[in-house]
């Protein structure tokens, strides 16, 4: 999936404009979004609109930003929203695989309770949030089966090591971050889930959010988190493969299905092996993800 876009969980305007978006996915938010004493009717709103949207044809999926697992909220988020039947839940502060082995044994209890199919109910964390997160970007490799991706942000992590900002005079990112970045990626990859890029937070500058866009897709990364509406069609335009590398994909697949014992096929000039094979098939992956999100 490539644009996740957040959107407040107590705001029911935002909410239906979000679900028009485009987005292939949204985070409803109940975390940071959301002050303290409005944290119960976000979880009414977002349970109300999970079930709306349950009945409605939709390209769009339904994640669930939830509380922390060690704050007093995340036990009422999940018994809130479960049986609503989110597609999945966005944990924020993940600390490694073990907690999203304890955040899987939440989910399974909720599954049950509720009579939903065990295992239905997806993960994506937020992986680089605390300064202890970054020493465990390789704990998520099996540790559950819900585990969709990976994502990273760097205000948390900021405010978390005590920095005054977290990006230079030219608007990229100072070296703690551009580390978390790549662990986040690294970490995805070796966990064989989606690594999903940062929010780009001035929703204003377009050509800046393109220009990390690309970066990402670039880098490697599969899909970027937005913060507003607009930011949308952007992110999706740049992780939708283009024709001309739809058809590149396509002739190096054929060409190693026509000849499965080749080591080393030559196409247009070029010496292809197997490393560009696997490139080939994610680019045909991600095509997939832009046109059926769920």
């Amino acid at each position: 999936m490539r644009s996740w876009l957040f959107v407040p969980g107590d705001d029911e305007r935002k909410l239906a404009k979000g679900l028009s978006s485009g987005a292939d996915a949204l985070i409803i938010d109940l975390e940071d979004s959301v002050a303290l004493s409005r944290k119960a009717e976000a979880r009414r709103v977002t349970t109300e609109f999970l079930s709306r949207a349950r009945g409605e044809t939709r390209l769009t999926a339904l994640y669930v930003r939830v509380n922390p697992l060690d704050s007093p909220f995340n036990i009422a988020d999940l018994d809130a929203v479960m049986p609503a039947r989110p597609d999945g839940i966005v944990l924020p502060k993940a600390q490694g695989g073990p907690a999203i082995q304890q955040l899987s044994v939440r989910l399974a209890v909720n599954e049950a309770e509720h009579d939903l199919v065990d295992g239905s109910t997806g993960i994506v964390a937020i992986a680089t949030e605390t300064a202890r997160s970054l020493f465990h970007m390789g704990s998520f490799a099996g540790a559950s089966h819900r585990l969709r991706g990976l994502a990273w942000g760097g205000e948390d992590l900021a405010a978390d090591i005590g920095a005054e900002i977290n990006r230079d005079a030219d608007g990229h990112y100072t070296d703690p971050y551009r580390l978390a970045r790549s662990l986040c990626l690294i970490g995805a990859a070796a966990a064989e889930v989606l690594a999903i890029d940062s929010v780009y937070t001035n929703f204003r500058d377009m050509d800046g959010l393109r220009l990390e866009t690309e970066s990402g897709k670039r880098d490697g990364f599969g899909g970027k988190m937005a913060i507003h509406p607009a930011q949308v069609p952007v992110i999706n335009e740049v992780f939708t493969p283009s024709p001309a590398a739809l058809a590149h994909a396509r002739a190096i697949i054929e060409a190693f299905a026509a000849n499965p014992d080749a080591g080393v096929i030559a196409i247009d000039g070029q010496m292809i092996d197997k490393p560009h094979l696997r490139q080939a098939e994610r680019i045909m992956a991600r095509a997939t993800r832009g046109q059926t999100a769920l």
